[in-house]
């Protein structure tokens, strides 16, 4: 008789070994490695002999399409990063750094469902009952009929949501905290992960329950556990933002029912989150417009447009090796940028640390800053103020040229509305509004971006010589 073929995962990030070791390459954790079954078990036992299927019905692509059902919460920030609501048989993961604001928006989510007449049913495995009524109390949910719950484990959560009417949406708070009998592992491990998850959306499959599952973060910001957990799920959420600032960011990640590139933006209160409907104006309320090193980038957030400020200090460094000190965007393409200036445009800033900042804690992942964040370093350097009225936008390739983006109108109507007069943006751009009260600069090359900002340090020096 064949040995059963057993395998030895890591517990604290999933990565499969073909032999036990006592550090993981995945993680660089030590002592976390758990020989596995691949049949379910932990320890290597004899394979169970699987039974025999049973054949299912085949159709065809052709036929009747419905449009996915939705439970609409009512807060526009959340439904916005969901697609427009929670689906009806999906499974939604929510992720993010520990006090971020997970539990709060989900208790205000449940209570304005609740609200609506819908069956919901919250179930906590890391606080009692009496500390998740003092956190409805204080955001205004006391007075809902939300069903709540403190259990960990998976068969009396499935049982206990199998009686009555069927749940509208279940929260589930944590994941990490689930248990199920049929494994012997602790709560947390993957192998405990993985089978509560499972029987969550088997169970959200069957009924047509919306689950919504929290999940706890590593230090990298990631989702703790094996990331097989991201792919069994439907929709993936991500809360960002900083301890400093009191807004928040809900960021989606991956969603099999609406766009993956939408968030939902929203400020920290002692009432609870408070949705912000125009982020634009959060992102630049403390903006200092006579500060050299700072542009107003018109970005994209899936549909919503958002002008955020990009700041840039340039200094010169008494070390041999240059400082690169980035905050809010990529490390690698500020190394590109300014390799392209110093190839391209004759900008020397090898005897200089460069430190990069978006305003607010902001993170920009649009190549469509480059722009502006050339402007900034090369404003930084000179030691002159950006026009304070000036929006940029536009990506920069290796050869010095500046390529088009997306949504072009988009981006302008929004600097518009804000009361922004002009824009730097690639000469080839789409889409340009006609007859818009704004004006702008058509840029071929990043060349011709640092003339410009020379050329007007050039006016501002002959305007204080005739003075």
């Amino acid at each position: 008789m064949a040995k059963a073929r057993t395998q030895f995962i890591c517990q604290n990030c999933g990565t499969v070994h073909p032999r036990w070791v006592g550090k993981c390459e995945g993680c660089g954790q030590w002592n976390t490695i758990v020989e596995e079954d691949p049949m379910g078990g932990i320890g290597g036992g004899p394979g169970k002999t699987p039974k025999k299927g049973r054949p299912v019905a085949l159709t065809t692509l052709s036929g009747e399409i419905e449009d996915a059902p939705r439970v609409m919460t009512g807060i526009s920030e959340l439904d916005r990063a969901t697609g427009g609501g929670f689906v009806r048989g999906s499974a939604v993961l929510i992720g993010g750094d520990p006090g971020i604001g997970k539990s709060t928006v989900l208790m205000q989510a449940a209570a304005a469902l609740s609200r609506r007449g819908h069956r919901i049913i919250y179930v906590s495995g890391e606080e009692a009952v009496a500390q998740v009524r003092l956190r409805a109390q204080r955001l205004g949910a006391a007075d809902t009929d939300v069903l709540l719950a403190a259990e960990t484990n998976v068969e009396d959560i499935l049982a206990t949501l199998s009686e009555g009417k069927r749940p509208d949406l279940v929260i589930i708070d944590s994941i990490q905290t689930l248990w199920s009998d049929i494994v012997d592992s602790a709560p947390g491990t993957v192998t405990q992960v993985r089978t509560g998850v499972q029987a969550m959306i088997r169970f959200a499959k069957q009924t047509g329950a919306a689950i919504v599952l929290v999940g706890h973060v590593t230090k990298e910001g990631q989702i703790a556990g094996p990331r097989v957990v991201e792919h069994m799920v439907d929709a993936v959420l991500y809360f960002e933002g900083d301890r400093g600032h009191h807004y928040r960011i809900l960021r989606t990640v991956k969603n099999r029912f609406g766009p993956t590139d939408e968030i939902g933006v929203f400020e920290m209160s002692d009432k609870g989150l408070r949705e912000v409907t125009n982020p634009s104006e959060l992102f630049l309320g403390e903006r200092n417009s006579k500060s050299p090193g700072a542009a107003v980038f018109a970005g994209m957030e899936g549909t919503r447009p958002v002008l955020v400020e990009v700041q840039a200090l340039v200094a010169p460094t008494s070390l041999g090796t240059p400082r690169r000190a980035v905050v809010g965007w990529d490390g690698a393409r500020l190394s590109m940028i300014l390799a392209v200036l110093e190839a391209h445009c004759g900008v020397r800033l090898g005897q200089h640390d460069v430190y990069l900042n978006i305003a607010g804690g902001y993170r920009i992942t649009e190549p469509a800053a480059d722009l502006a964040v050339a402007s900034a370093l090369v404003s930084s350097l000179a030691g002159l103020a950006l026009p304070s009225d000036c929006v940029y936008f536009g990506e920069v390739s290796l050869s010095g040229a500046i390529r088009p983006v997306a949504h072009t109108a988009q981006r302008l109507k929004e600097a518009e509305k804000l009361g922004f007069s002009q824009a730097v943006l690639p000469s080839a751009s789409a889409d340009l509004p006609k007859g818009a009260g704004m004006s702008w600069a058509e840029m071929e090359s990043l060349p011709d971006l640092v003339a410009r900002i020379a050329g007007s340090k050039g006016a501002l020096r002959q305007k204080d010589d005739d003075d």
